[in-house]
Formats: structure tokens, C-alpha cells, sequence
């Protein structure tokens, strides 16, 4: 009898654990679990993210897990050909030759389905807005316009332009997960990572993009190097006007006489224009501020070399 009393008793107090409402912590956590296993698109991933919207349809994290899985669905890939040696800082995956002889390269690109891509940053929209303070959303979302856009970023300048607008005047409170602080230096820092891919793209257009990018961290933060170097390295690489690249690697170097960056760029600058001068006035300074030993000794072979002309 009281074993049949013990059974009874556990059988009535596991009937609310058998039917509670599964939180939106539970939510979260068994999403990072799957996720883990199958992928952010995954067998399964989007059972558990149709329960979970129904059971939290206000639930921003479920916002955000829905974005990843709309933006890893719309992607494709394909091959398409070009004329030049590289695209979007890609080697070709093969070089070939038409019939008349003319090199033709191909290269992988990722596509978009446009549908999904747009559902994926309309997700992203509402987690933004549910949790504007915090930053990776907004970032996010500018990656995504990168690699959608790919040699065109128009949305995606326009994205990053109005952020840093945001960022410098509304001075939020951001929050980064994994970052226990998110000050302005990490926020010029990621900015800088966006200027890298416009540069590295290498179309006319992310030229640009990335010169308007520079340009408006400069109207708040007008002696950050980085930003100053871009400025040089968009006359020096794309503009070709190497007076205006020069006066802005010198405007580093009065503040920053040991960024190698403009220190190596007025190098590259004086031997492209044969500017001996030039090159014996920036050796030097390559020689005291660089730690790497094959760098400094290559620099004394070579103004060893000017020296004696």
C-alpha cells in the first residue's frame, strides 16, 4: 500500500513538470544546442524556431536565430567568369583561354535568393529594435549588406555612415557579447575591418565606399590613425595622386612617427615615382620602428645601396 502511495504521489508531482510552458531561456539553450550539432540551418532548426516564435513571438533572441537562419538559406554559390586577375581580393579557382587566346579567370561567388535575404534582414530589423543597445545586431546587419552587395556597396556604406553618426552623437550604452567593455576604440576598430574588405574588393565603387567611410570617422575622431592612413592609401592606390597620399602619411607620421604603415607606404610611394630622396628620408625610420629583423635588415641592404648612388 504505501509503495502503491510512494508511486502515486511521484506520478502527481511529475504532471507539472510534464506540462509546463518551456521558457524562453529553455528556448535559447536548446537552440544553442541544436546549432552546435546541425548548423544554424540544420535538420530540425526550424521546428524548434516555429515553436519557439509560437510560444514567444516577441522573443528578440528568437529574432536573431531566425535572421541566421534565413541569411545561411538564401545563400548559393556559383562560378562566374572575369576578365581580370583578381575579384574581390580572390584568386580565380581556374584560368583558362577563349578561342582567341584571351585569358578569361572564374571565380567562386556566393548568391542571394532576394526573397530570403530580405526576410532575413527584416528579422534582423526587429531584434535591432527590440535591443538597440546592442552593437553585434547592428553590425550584422552591415555584414550582411557587404557580402550581398559584393563590389557595390551602396546600402552598406550607407548602413555603416549612419551607425557611426549614431555611435558619435547618441553615445548608447553599447553592449557586445563576449566584450565586458565596448568603448569607442573598439568601435573604430571593427569600422576598420569594414574599410579593409572595401579596400581589399578593389572595385571602383568600394574604393569609394571605403574613402566615405574614412572620411566620416575623421569628422569625429580627426587624428585617428587608421582612418588618416586609408585617406593616404586611397590617393596612393586609386586616386594615384601621390602628393595628396604623401601629405596624409605625413600628417600620421608628425603625430605617429612610428605607424609603419605610413612609414612603408611613403617607401612604396617614393620608389613607384623614383623619388631616391624620398626613399633615404623613410629608410631610415623603417629601420628604427620595425620589429621584424628580415624587414630592418632589407631596408639597410637597400639604403646601403641608395647611399652609394
Amino acid at each position: 500500500m504505501k509503495r502503491y502511495i510512494a508511486i502515486l504521489i511521484a506520478a502527481v508531482l511529475a504532471v507539472p513538470a510534464m506540462f509546463a510552458q518551456t521558457t524562453q531561456e529553455q528556448f535559447a539553450q536548446r537552440y544553442g544546442v541544436l546549432v552546435k550539432n546541425v548548423g544554424v540551418s540544420g535538420v530540425g532548426v526550424q521546428t524548434l524556431l516555429d515553436k519557439w516564435e509560437a510560444a514567444f513571438p516577441e522573443d528578440p533572441e528568437m529574432f536573431t536565430a531566425r535572421f541566421f537562419y534565413d541569411y545561411s538559406k538564401c545563400q548559393g554559390n556559383t562560378i562566374v567568369s572575369r576578365s581580370e586577375s583578381r575579384y574581390l581580393g580572390q584568386e580565380p579557382v581556374m584560368a583558362l583561354k577563349d578561342s582567341l587566346g584571351v585569358p578569361v579567370n572564374y571565380f567562386a561567388v556566393t548568391t542571394f535568393d532576394d526573397t530570403l535575404f530580405g526576410s532575413a534582414l527584416k528579422w534582423l530589423d526587429k531584434g535591432i529594435q527590440a535591443l538597440p543597445e546592442r552593437l553585434d545586431l547592428r553590425f550584422y546587419r552591415v555584414s550582411a549588406l557587404v557580402a550581398y552587395e559584393k563590389d557595390s556597396p551602396d546600402m552598406a556604406c550607407s548602413d555603416l555612415r549612419g551607425l557611426i553618426d549614431y555611435n558619435y552623437t547618441q553615445k548608447p550604452k553599447w553592449v557586445y557579447p563576449g566584450l565586458e567593455k565596448v568603448d569607442n576604440e573598439v568601435f573604430a576598430t571593427t569600422v576598420q575591418e569594414y574599410c579593409v574588405t572595401f579596400f581589399r574588393y578593389a572595385s571602383p565603387a568600394c574604393y569609394e565606399a571605403f574613402k566615405a567611410i574614412s572620411e566620416k570617422m575623421l569628422s569625429y575622431e580627426s587624428g585617428n590613425p587608421l582612418f588618416m592612413d586609408n585617406m593616404g592609401s586611397y590617393y596612393l592606390v586609386y586616386a594615384k595622386d601621390n602628393k595628396k597620399a604623401l601629405s596624409w602619411y605625413n600628417k600620421v607620421l608628425k603625430k605617429h612617427p612610428d605607424d609603419l604603415t605610413a612609414i612603408s607606404n611613403c617607401i612604396v610611394l617614393a620608389r613607384t615615382s623614383k623619388n631616391v630622396k624620398l626613399e633615404k628620408k623613410y629608410l631610415p625610420m623603417l629601420i628604427k620602428y620595425s620589429e621584424d629583423e628580415n624587414t630592418v635588415n632589407a631596408a639597410k641592404i637597400r639604403l646601403e645601396y641608395l647611399q652609394k648612388k
